[in-house]
């Protein structure tokens, strides 16, 4: 299993958006890091669901149910989406504020490569938020 962060505006679509579709397309993705990310996703993988901009915080766990297809929102053969569906919402958000505090998360894509709209991550940085995201 891989482990991957994807982000998202929650204006434009939240993770409670996810829940309340239960399933849909991760598309939009402009960028070829992240497009060969998406390329790169196997059914059952999971990501972060990390809000952008406002929140600046992983919020959820969502689930990958559909490896990469083309993008319905261009006729460009090059795009890329997936389709994801949502596993688990943290009980605490984890801030990016935090998660650059932390010395364990320092080598993390998050905190060097911040703009990157979806990106792989280790188990170990998995691991780590996710206990981060059980504290108060």
């Amino acid at each position: 299993m891989n482990y991957w962060l994807m982000k998202s505006e929650p204006d434009v679509f939240s993770y409670d958006d996810l829940v309340k579709k239960g399933r849909e397309h991760w598309d939009g993705v402009r960028n070829y890091t992240a497009r060969n990310n998406l390329r790169a996703m196997k059914k059952g993988d999971l990501a972060f669901f990390y809000h952008s901009n406002t929140d600046k915080a992983v919020i959820g766990i969502i689930e990958i149910v559909k490896e990469a297809y083309q993008d319905p929102t261009t006729n460009e053969e090059q795009w890329v989406c997936v389709d994801v569906a949502p596993k688990e919402k943290l009980k605490h958000p984890v801030y990016l504020i935090d998660i650059k505090a932390n010395p364990k998360l320092a080598e993390m894509k998050l905190v060097k490569l911040g703009r990157l709209s979806v990106m792989d991550i280790t188990k170990k940085e998995f691991d780590e938020i996710m206990r981060m995201s059980r504290k108060s």
